[in-house]
């Protein structure tokens, strides 16, 4: 009987890339939504499975402990499975380097971009000015890499690939030209003709859409200051009819 692995998330980038892998690798796995706008990040049964209250969340029967953070999920499905992750040097450190920039770069610094378009107009403009420029020049960075690679990591398509591709989708959410960045759509768009992607973000839509939907809708103003980490300091918004960030 195939092992079940169980990948718990809602509609994100970071678990988007998680179900890409799961699906590039033929792995047999299912979704459970964690409803982040009503809290449930925070009930002492996930908090079990990460105490620090964040998704994904990946538990796989063959290593034994539920796994969080979406870049140590990715090795150790790309080491479980002997794919995507080169073993001889230096393959293998160039794909752990493009790795490391989307979780330190790309995914910190646009999903704050992101946090910024959100507050009303004007009310942070140094802090949605500067997280604006660090989003382009990484945008630029990626595009340039990208224009003279046919994959981030070199010559083979790689868990740097499958983590960074669903980040690049908020490019023209953030405003800017996608005519400007060429590469970084050609390689975006390649990815997402993958059967293993399209299955990937049905897999998703079907699990996450409706019942996202539902729980932003109901999630009252107190269960928003606590997702967004709101105080007093911080100017309100109604977030009840974002997509997914």
């Amino acid at each position: 009987m195939s092992e079940i692995l169980t990948l718990h998330g809602m509609g994100s980038p970071n678990v988007t890339k998680v179900i890409i892998m799961l699906e590039e690798l033929g792995l047999v796995y299912e979704l459970r939504h964690v409803a982040v706008f009503a809290q449930e990040q925070y009930d002492p049964a996930f908090l079990r499975l990460n105490p620090i209250g964040k998704v994904p969340v990946l538990e796989d029967p063959r290593l034994g402990i539920p796994l969080a953070e979406s870049g140590a999920i990715l090795l150790w499905l790309a080491e479980r499975e002997g794919r995507f992750l080169p073993t001889d040097q230096p393959a293998r450190a160039e794909v752990m380097q493009w790795l490391m920039i989307q979780m330190a770069n790309v995914g910190p610094m646009l999903g704050q971009f992101n946090h910024f378009n959100l507050v009303p107009p004007g009310s942070e403009p140094y802090a949605h000015g500067r997280y604006g420029a660090i989003a382009g020049k990484l945008y630029r960075d990626l595009d340039s890499r990208l224009a003279a690679h046919e994959w981030l990591a070199g010559h083979d398509y790689s868990i740097a690939d499958i983590a960074t591709q669903p980040w690049a989708y908020y490019l023209e959410r953030h405003g800017f030209d996608a005519a400007e960045y060429p590469a970084l759509v050609a390689w975006r768009e390649r990815i997402a003709r993958r059967p293993a992607v399209q299955r990937a973000l049905a897999r998703a839509a079907e699990a996450f859409d409706d019942v996202a939907t539902r729980t932003r809708k109901s999630a009252t103003a107190e269960d928003l200051d606590r997702f967004f980490n709101r105080t007093e300091k911080v100017p309100g918004k109604d977030y009840s009819i974002v997509k997914n960030m």
